[in-house]
């Protein structure tokens, strides 16, 4: 990108990089505000935005979550296989279902879910975004008195916050379930040990971190490529573009899941 910057010296060069990456951010910071009060105000729900907010939660949430949920199933099954089969060859079968709930329910659903909202959803509502500017929605939205990012950004960042914590928790519970049944089969005998294990794993520290985690890449994915379609310029060079806010997403889940692993095991 620095490359890109003719007829200026190498440090001006870096001097306006880092300030068009840093107005980036504020953006995402400030939208991320916005939102936040816009959250918090009763004015918001009217009729109009009620209707826009339940269909965004209905597309977003219904159609992606039975597939989510049997992709979640079937990692589920063949890692719950792996690590069992693994660990008795070693004679560390005492620690397998527990690596399984910490590698997979603390790891890694969280994290797909939110890559997969991202992909399914939330990157394509910001092309959506993108276009009703370009092609003067928003400017008919002012025009009539209303404010655009209530009616038409507000429903779709909500919408990926919700589906990406649905799609976690759901996933969750069912990869809970059948890490059980792989291990123990279908009876009762192991319930009394697994929860006692569930127990020491999930101790209230590592559940806030996942809370947390959890919620924190739903705000990501949801808010992230809002941003790079309120604010894109097309012009695919600058920060602002769709690709820079995909880039700025990946870094922000990125520092999310290491700030959570620091948490969980330093």
């Amino acid at each position: 990108m620095i490359s890109r910057l003719p007829g200026l010296s190498l440090p001006e060069r870096v001097w306006n990089t880092a300030r068009r990456w840093a107005v980036a951010w504020w953006r995402i910071l400030y939208l991320g505000a916005v939102v936040l009060v816009l959250v918090l105000s009763p004015s918001s729900y009217g009729k109009g935005t009620r209707r826009a907010l339940a269909r965004h939660l209905y597309l977003d949430t219904a159609p992606v979550l039975l597939g989510f949920t049997v992709l979640a199933a079937l990692i589920s099954l063949v890692l719950t296989r792996i690590v069992v089969v693994t660990a008795l060859s070693y004679g560390l079968s005492r620690y397998a279902l527990e690596m399984v709930i910490r590698v997979l329910v603390l790891e890694l659903i969280p994290l797909t879910a939110a890559l997969f909202v991202a992909m399914r959803c939330t990157i394509p509502n910001g092309s959506q975004i993108t276009r009703l500017r370009q092609t003067g929605r928003f400017d008919a939205l002012r025009a009539h008195g209303s404010d655009p990012v209530r009616i038409e950004l507000l429903p779709r960042v909500i919408a990926g916050v919700f589906a990406c914590i649905t799609l976690a928790a759901l996933s969750c519970v069912v990869a809970l379930v059948l890490a059980y049944l792989g291990v123990y089969g279908f009876n009762l005998a192991g319930l009394p040990s697994y929860t006692r294990m569930f127990g020491q794993v999930f101790t209230p520290s590592v559940t806030m971190v996942f809370a947390l985690k959890t919620v924190f890449f739903s705000l990501a994915v949801a808010l992230i490529p809002m941003a790079a379609g309120l604010y894109d310029t097309g012009d695919r060079t600058q920060p602002d573009s769709e690709l820079g806010g995909l880039a700025r997403m990946f870094a922000v889940l990125l520092m999310i899941e290491v700030a959570s692993l620091m948490g969980n095991y330093y």
